[in-house]
């Protein structure tokens, strides 16, 4: 059998032969073949969770989908449950990463977890496009939500009756409400409660004297409901000419206002994950940092670079 292979084969085909002789040698024992040029395993599917912050959802949606364009084999199960219960869910190795939007020194991160900036949100006060008031102060917001102001008269609307629209305990853009706006004072008991941005959009698109506060993500850079932010479309549609958002202190939650620090409620995004975290996520931050992923954000909040 050699000699037939010495005087009929060149090398580079004696080498063929060989190999197919391994190969069906394998398939007929069932061993494995060993890593290299020729056995390239490909990578399995990997499929991450990620939980936190309902303001982040249409970004996140919109992030995600772009992500799995490039890495097919990645897939992604949008969790929300507010920031608090993201973080919590990630230190107890629950999920894959937290996104949140919750404001606390570096040194309170859990042991473990890494926390990254990845755009700027600007928490919009909104009304209904009937109600013809465009700005308000600060003290006169928190006259609002405090109760003492119980009719727009006495804010530059008409004469009818204030209803208060407030985000639920344990959401961080109710803390940040509270701590930026009401200081020491509590938002009125009389506040109806909303779980989410979305939620509270679609409650002051149905009432015309309501008003509450929200994600800029759920607006558009004149103040509106965002249409393509993940959400139903029907539901943006038929409040795109119902809500508003006013300006305060002279300062709106879009473009260069929210970008430098200027209007008063702007606020940072974040990424957490564990600092031991496999290649998986690490490319996903790089993304979600790089320039295409800064771009996704600027539809829906202000990039940081």
């Amino acid at each position: 059998m050699m000699n037939y292979c010495r005087k009929y084969l060149r090398p580079s085909h004696l080498w063929m032969f060989l190999t197919r002789l391994m190969l069906a040698g394998c398939l007929l024992s069932g061993c494995t073949l060993p890593r290299g040029a020729s056995a390239v395993p490909s990578s399995a599917p990997v499929t991450l969770t990620i939980a936190g912050s309902t303001e982040m959802r249409p970004l996140l949606i919109e992030m995600t989908s772009v992500y799995r364009e490039h890495n097919p084999k990645v897939q992604f199960t949008l969790l929300g449950g507010g920031s608090q219960i993201g973080e919590q869910r990630l230190a107890s190795g629950q999920i894959d990463i937290a996104a949140s939007t919750a404001a606390y020194p570096d040194a309170q991160i859990p042991a473990g977890l890494v926390r990254i900036p990845i755009g700027l949100d600007g928490i919009a006060v909104v009304v209904h496009s009937d109600n013809p008031v465009e700005a308000l102060t600060l003290v006169q917001i928190r006259d609002l939500f405090g109760g003492r102001a119980l009719n727009w008269e006495e804010v530059g609307g008409a004469a009818r009756e204030v209803l208060l629209v407030s985000r639920e305990d344990g959401s961080a853009t109710r803390e940040l409400f509270e701590e930026r706006v009401m200081d020491e004072d509590q938002v009125a008991l009389t506040a109806v409660v909303m779980s989410t941005s979305s939620n509270v959009v679609e409650y002051v698109a149905a009432h015309r004297d309501a008003i509450g506060y929200v994600s800029s993500a759920y607006l558009l850079q004149d103040g509106l409901p965002f249409a393509a932010n993940g959400e139903n479309a029907s539901t943006a549609d038929s409040t795109e000419r119902t809500v508003k958002a006013v300006s305060i202190e002279g300062r709106v939650p879009f473009g260069a206002d929210l970008a430098n620090f200027q209007y008063p409620l702007a606020r940072a995004l974040y990424l957490l994950f564990p600092q031991s975290s496999g290649p998986s996520i690490q490319k996903i931050v790089e993304f979600v940092s790089g320039e295409e992923g800064q771009a996704i954000i600027a539809r829906f909040h202000a990039p940081i670079r």
